[in-house]
């Protein structure tokens, strides 16, 4: 993949005077569950012939991606998260049941940052890796799962006015780890992709670049904020100085009424105050925990 996957941040141009990034699985539509529970665990069981410990890797699938402060990451890293638990795991170690290292991914999500499918095409294009090439065959088939079952999954309530009312007064882009086309089809079926500027998926890097890329200096101090359902949301801000809105996993829904009648406000006002801030933040970080239940 080139760099012009990145095209659409490093084009965009102020319109408002305001800017706001939005992640969307988990945050602005409550697809988290059917594609983590029905598409990529049962897909990682099948691909990477886990059956025999099925219940313990959906455990760790689930915690990783749902239930955890990693919840939201990348699914090439997701992937190696999970078998770092399940090798850990005296359960699954009794069972005799091989389970990969995945030395190739992690080499190659060391050193690459737009993890999805096209960046890894091009790098099994040029390797042959048969690791990497199993990653992909992976990646794909969840795709195509994801495309068959997580469909008619609406915004969360609150999304759409939420948008509405930023749309005369801020750029809003969607940030998200999820593949563009899934992201494209998700927000034109719902027709609230006629209130963001750019959808940035995968394929355009990370959540830390795509705000760093669109907002660029473009934007007084105070007036850039993004919108997260997880700690990996919260970095990206963090590495842009910009300001953080959490939508509470379990919570969503009133963490969006929240946003709409007074987050809002507050950004728009300049009364975003860090110790606003800080007071969503000490109250999204109960909700999270760092290690497994099985620990």
């Amino acid at each position: 993949m080139t760099e012009d996957a990145q095209a659409p941040l490093k084009q965009f141009q102020r319109d408002k005077d305001f800017f706001v990034g939005i992640d969307s699985d988990g945050c602005a539509f409550d697809t988290m569950e059917p594609k983590h529970k029905e598409c990529f665990c049962p897909t990682t069981i099948w691909k990477w012939e886990l059956a025999a410990v099925s219940k313990y890797a959906r455990e760790a699938w689930d915690f990783v991606n749902l239930y955890s402060k990693l919840r939201g990451c990348n699914r090439f890293l997701a992937l190696q998260y999970v078998m770092n638990y399940l090798r850990e795991r005296e359960e699954v170690q009794r069972r005799d049941v091989h389970i990969p290292e995945l030395p190739s991914l992690k080499a190659w999500t060391k050193r690459e940052t737009k993890l999805g499918n096209p960046a890894l095409e091009a790098e099994v294009e040029k390797t042959s890796d048969p690791e990497l090439t199993k990653c992909l065959d992976w990646s794909k088939t969840i795709n195509e799962t994801v495309a068959l079952i997580v469909k008619g999954v609406p915004p969360f309530p609150g999304v759409r006015e939420s948008l509405e009312k930023l749309a005369p007064v801020a750029d809003t882009i969607v940030v998200s780890a999820t593949p563009c086309e899934a992201l494209v089809r998700e927000w034109h079926e719902h027709d609230i992709a006629k209130y963001v500027a750019v959808i940035a998926g995968q394929e355009m890097g990370s959540k830390t670049e795509h705000i760093g890329l669109a907002a660029r200096d473009q934007y007084e101090p105070g007036r850039v904020l993004m919108v997260g359902d997880a700690p990996g949301d919260l970095k990206a801000a963090r590495a842009n100085n910009a300001l953080f809105f959490p939508v509470n996993p379990g919570h969503e829904e009133e963490s969006w009424q929240r946003f709409h009648d007074e987050a809002i406000d507050k950004f728009t006002s300049g009364e975003y105050t860090k110790e606003y801030e800080a007071s969503l933040l000490a109250e999204f970080d109960k909700l999270l925990p760092e290690e497994p239940p099985w620990k």
